[in-house]
């Protein structure tokens, strides 16, 4: 499927006894989604020890058209997309790494491109010690839709 120019995944299965989004009051809540492709998880480690801010911000991006796809798996049409409301990009960080908010702007910049103005959204960078499979960000949003 293709939104804004780009080219959905399939959605992700999850990795354990969840849902990867659910919709409540009008809202879609997204799983925590880790960068895969092909089941592979991509840029694997710690943000400034073993993965390059680049790497890790287009880590992001892919986190983020994953919850996209999620999104789109409850809702069915992006077109009832009325916002991202909230975005949280936990990053695996090395100690002393204060970079996180740069890296989230993968997640960011591509929620705006795909929405445009309805995609500017509340967001929180934040630094972790660890994430499930070792992965370097992980991406969860919470989209309001239309009626």
């Amino acid at each position: 499927m293709r939104a804004a120019g780009v080219e959905l995944p399939e959605t992700p299965s999850p990795v354990a006894a969840y849902v990867s989004a659910t919709v409540a009051a009008g809202f879609v809540y997204t799983a925590g989604q880790i960068p895969r492709v092909d089941g592979e998880l991509i840029s694997p480690g710690r943000v400034g020890e073993d993965v390059s801010v680049e790497q890790a911000r287009a880590a992001a991006e892919r986190g983020a058209l994953q919850a996209i796809s999620a999104i789109k798996s409850v809702a069915t049409d992006l077109d009832r997309v009325e916002r991202i409301v909230k975005l949280t990009v936990f990053v695996r960080s090395a100690p002393g790494f204060t970079g996180q908010p740069a890296v989230a702007d993968g997640a960011s910049t591509l929620f705006q491109q795909v929405f445009g103005e309805a995609g500017k959204h509340a967001r929180s960078a934040v630094g972790v010690a660890e994430l499930p499979l070792g992965s370097c960000v992980e991406v969860e949003v919470v989209a309001r839709l239309r009626d």
